[in-house]
């Protein structure tokens, strides 16, 4: 029961870049300013991973339309990575505790990669790549900070972790609309460019002149 604060925290980061939790951890481990993270997080290549695919993420969530395709792949790519995680701070004996972390870990980072990648369809509905920038990087820093703030203080971290996950669901809730109609326009640009597609395509061998 310790551990599940960190577990829930980790799992909520997780669900915004699972990537950046995992380097985090790792590198609080392998510093030695905290005993409470599992050896399997704080191996070199596994940090060094974390931090390659931390830079790509970095990178691909601040372009407009990339970062959505980024979180369409990362759909169960970060649920599992909060699963793993949530599996490894609560221990590797395959107890039943160790599953319910796992579960735990794995259930709020979904929650919150719905959260992500939902305002962030929001956000892409604006032409301009200024607020997919600034959206980004201030979650950036927020996965950062929290996860910090975890590993000392886990249970005011979890209280802060519980607050944004259901404000960031409210505002999911009101954005809905707006989401829908980007789906709506994307479907139909596509279905254009289909048809625009099948325009194209030579005409088959004309017929000879009447005999």
């Amino acid at each position: 029961m310790s551990v599940l604060p960190l577990v829930f925290t980790s799992g909520w980061a997780s669900g915004i870049n699972a990537y950046a939790v995992v380097l985090l951890l790792g590198v609080f481990g392998a510093t030695g300013l905290s005993d409470d993270i599992p050896p399997a997080l704080q191996r070199t290549d596994v940090l060094v991973a974390a931090g390659v695919l931390f830079l790509c993420e970095a990178v691909a969530d601040k372009i407009p339309y990339v970062d959505s395709a980024w979180d369409a792949v990362h759909t169960v790519v970060r649920p599992v990575a909060g699963a793993v995680v949530g599996a490894l701070l609560a221990g590797q004996s395959g107890s039943l505790s160790d599953l319910a972390a796992g579960a735990i870990g794995g259930s709020t980072a979904l929650a919150s990669h719905a959260v992500k990648a939902g305002t962030r369809m929001a956000v892409n509905t604006s032409p301009e790549p200024v607020s997919n920038i600034a959206l980004s990087t201030a979650e950036d820093i927020g996965v950062a900070g929290i996860v910090a703030f975890a590993v000392f203080h886990p249970v005011a971290a979890a209280v802060i972790a519980a607050v944004l996950l259901a404000l960031g669901l409210a505002v999911l809730v009101l954005l809905w609309t707006r989401i829908r109609r980007f789906l709506r326009r994307r479907a139909q640009r596509r279905e254009e460019k289909r048809l625009a597609g099948h325009a194209r395509e030579p005409s088959g061998p004309a017929a000879g002149p009447p005999r």
